[in-house]
C-alpha cells in the first residue's frame, strides 16, 4: 500500500522538518519493514506515486496465469547466477526449491539429460519449459480430464458444465461456462469449437474461478446485525511487538501492518513514561518502548481502511493515576468521534452489532463501579478514582520470565483506576473469569474475561456446550 504523508513511525521522526508533500511511504503486507521515501521535490514525489500507484494497481489486476509467470520467470532470474541464459543442474534444483517443487535427485537429473538436447550440460528456453512441464506433470489432472473427455484433446462444454456441476458443486448457465472457456483457453481453435484443452483446463483448476474459496465471499457476505458477542473476532497478542517477545523491537508499523490485514482487537501494554507521556512494551522485558500518543494517530489513520467494522483497544493497564489521564485525554482528543463514548442506543439487554459499531474504537480494560448502586454500569462512574482488582493480562502469556514477575504479586494486589480512564469502557470492560455458572449469575453482557489457549482448550474439551451458550452473550478472548 503507498501512503503520501509524514504518517509512519519512521517519518516521525526524522522527517518532521520535510515538507509533506516529499514525503511518501510503501507499506508491505509481509514481514518487511515500511520503506520511508523523500523525494527532492513535490513535483517529484507526485510522478513517483503516480507510478508506484500503477504498479500495485496492475499487480492487483493481474490474473492467476499472469501471476503464476511472473512468478516462475522471477525465480528463474534468482536460479540464474551467471546471468547467461541458461540453467545447469545446479542451477535449477536453487529454482526448484525457490517454487516449492520436490522431486528425487535421481529422477530430477534424468529428466534434466532428457531435455538437454544440444548436449550443454545447461538448459534454455524451450528446453527449461520442457524440463518445467514433465516434473509438474499431474497425473490426476490427466485422469480427471480424460472422464469429462468426448473429442480427443478436448473438453466440449456441456461435459465442462457436468464438472462444474457434480465436482466443483458450482451452479452455472451455458453462458458462464461459455465464458470460462473463453477466458482459460489458450487454443484459438478450441474456442470457436466451444471446448478445452488440458492446458485451458489445467489453467482453469489453477485460478481464483476454480479454487474452492467462494469469489462471492471476497466480500462480507453475512448478517453483520447480530450482537457482537455472536462473531469471531480477528485479534492479535502484543500487537506493538516486530519479532521476539523478550528482545525485539517495539513500533507502531506493527499496528499499521495489524490494521491492514483487518485485525481488529489490538493489544496496548501500557506503562509510565517519561516526561508524563505513557509508553507500550512488553512489561518485565526488553523489548523497546513506543510512545502512547503516536500509537493513537497510528490507530485513527489505518483503523478502517481494510475494514469498516469495529476497532476493539485492549488496554494492559499498569500506569499511575496521572498518566491514565493523560492516556484518556490522547485517546478523546485523537480519535475524537471514532471512539465510543456512549451506547449507539437504548438497549441494555444485548451487545450492539457490528453494522451498529462501523467506524467505531472501543476501549476494553478495567471500569469503576458506581458508587450509588454497586453494579457494574456502562455509564459514567461516579467517583474519582478509585482501586480494582489488577489481574495482569501478562500471566495468561507464555513467556516464563513475564509469568515470574506476575506470579510474585499479591493476588489481591489493586490498581488504582481514573474515572477519566474508566468512563471509557462502554462495552468491554475486564473481568476475571471465575466459572460459566458465575458468569451466568452475575456478570452483564457488558463484561468480558481473557482465557489463556490452554485453558480454553480444556474448558472447550470439558465444558463444550456451557462455553457456546457463555460466548453468544458474552465477548470472549483467548
Amino acid at each position: 500500500t503507498l501512503f503520501r504523508s509524514q504518517e509512519t513511525e519512521g517519518m516521525q521522526k526524522f522527517a518532521k522538518e520535510i515538507a509533506s508533500g516529499r514525503c511518501f511511504s510503501i507499506i508491505f503486507k509481509v514481514h518487511k519493514k515500511n520503506l520511508d521515501l523523500i523525494a527532492s521535490s513535490e513535483e517529484e514525489a507526485v510522478h513517483w506515486a503516480s507510478g508506484l500507484t500503477k504498479v500495485i494497481n496492475h499487480s492487483n489486476a493481474m490474473s492467476q496465469k499472469q501471476k503464476t509467470q511472473h512468478w516462475i520467470h522471477n525465480a528463474l532470474r534468482k536460479a540464474d547466477k551467471n546471468k547467461d541464459n541458461k540453467m545447469n543442474y545446479k542451477e535449477l534444483k536453487s529454482f526448484m526449491k525457490a517454487v516449492n517443487i520436490q522431486a528425487d535427485d535421481r529422477y530430477a537429473k534424468k529428466i534434466f539429460e532428457k531435455c538437454d538436447k544440444s548436449n550443454t550440460q545447461a538448459l534454455e528456453d524451450e528446453e527449461i519449459e520442457e524440463f518445467y512441464r514433465i516434473l509438474t506433470q499431474r497425473k490426476e489432472i490427466d485422469v480427471l480430464f480424460s472422464e469429462y473427455e468426448k473429442m480427443k484433446g478436448l473438453m466440449p462444454s456441456d461435459t465442462f458444465m457436468e464438472f462444474l456441476t457434480y465436482e466443483q458443486r458450482k451452479m452455472v448457465s451455458a453462458e458462464q461456462v461459455s465464458a470460462l472457456i473463453d477466458k482459460y483457453e489458450p487454443s484459438e481453435a478450441a474456442k470457436k469449437q466451444n471446448a478445452m484443452t488440458k492446458d485451458g483446463f489445467l489453467m482453469y483448476l489453477l485460478s481464483e474461478d476454480g479454487g474452492i474459496f467462494n469469489v462471492e465471499h471476497k466480500k462480507v457476505y453475512q448478517d453483520m446485525t447480530l450482537p457482537l458477542s455472536q462473531y469471531y473476532i480477528s485479534s492479535s497478542h502484543n500487537t506493538y511487538l516486530m519479532e521476539d517477545q523478550l528482545k525485539g523491537p517495539s513500533s507502531t508499523e506493527a499496528y499499521i501492518r495489524a490494521l491492514s490485514r483487518g485485525c481488529r482487537c489490538l493489544e496496548l501494554d501500557c506503562w509510565n513514561g517519561p516526561n508524563s507521556e505513557p509508553v507500550i512494551y512488553h512489561g518485565y522485558t526488553l523489548t523497546s518502548k513506543i510512545l502512547f500518543v503516536d500509537v493513537m494517530k497510528a490507530i485513527k489513520n489505518y483503523a478502517f481502511k481494510a475494514s469498516p467494522y469495529p476497532v476493539i483497544i485492549s488496554l494492559e493497564n499498569h500506569c499511575s493515576i496521572d498518566q491514565q489521564m493523560v492516556m484518556a485525554k490522547h485517546m478523546k482528543t485523537i480519535l475524537g468521534d471514532m471512539l465510543l463514548m456512549a451506547p449507539p442506543d437504548n438497549n441494555l439487554t444485548d451487545l450492539p452489532s457490528p453494522e451498529q459499531l462501523k467506524g467505531k474504537i472501543l476501549v476494553k480494560g478495567k471500569k469503576l463501579k458506581r458508587v450509588d448502586d454497586g453494579l457494574a454500569h456502562n455509564g459514567p462512574s461516579n467517583a474519582e478514582a478509585a482501586d480494582v482488582s489488577d489481574e495482569d493480562e501478562a500471566a495468561e502469556m507464555e513467556d516464563e520470565s513475564v509469568k515470574n514477575h506476575v506470579s510474585s504479586k499479591s493476588e489481591s494486589s489493586k490498581l488504582k483506576l481514573a474515572k477519566e480512564l474508566s468512563d471509557l469502557v462502554v462495552y468491554c470492560k475486564s473481568v476475571h473469569f471465575r466459572s460459566f455458572e458465575y458468569a451466568k449469575e452475575h456478570q452483564t453482557f457488558s463484561e468480558m474475561s481473557s482465557l489463556t489457549e490452554g485453558k480454553a482448550s480444556k474448558l472447550a474439551n470439558e465444558s463444550g456446550t456451557q462455553f457456546i451458550v457463555h460466548n453468544t452473550k458474552q465477548i470472549g478472548r483467548a
